[in-house]
């Protein structure tokens, strides 16, 4: 099996709308090492960050999310170290109070 480090997604998602980070490649697995929200704009906004299983894929249901309305300050950032492990299909969905929040996943995808 091969492991391949890389960006796993890059989102700067419309202002209250759950879009998807990453989608997990069919026939590989996936660790989630970190996640970046990075705050474009000088005002405090809040995020929410949901992991969907492949056979739950679409509405984001309470038992899904790893964070909800955390804050991220005004032209600040936010690491979040998580270790996630995502099978074939799995998704990370994120969602922003503002249009200007910048998400990115970092980690190795194993094939």
């Amino acid at each position: 099996m091969a492991t391949t480090y890389k960006v796993l997604g890059q989102q700067n998602p419309a202002a209250t709308t759950a879009t998807t980070l990453y989608t997990v490649p069919a026939v590989t697995q996936a660790v989630v090492s970190s996640i970046s929200v990075a705050n474009l704009t000088a005002t405090a906004a809040t995020f929410r960050i949901a992991v969907q299983k492949a056979a739950d894929v679409g509405s984001i249901v309470d038992k899904q999310y790893i964070g909800y309305d955390i804050t991220v300050g005004a032209s600040d950032s936010t690491i979040i170290t998580v270790g996630l492990t995502l099978a074939a299909a799995d998704v990370i969905k994120v969602y922003a109070s503002v249009a200007t929040l910048s998400f990115q996943a970092f980690g190795s995808e194993i094939s």
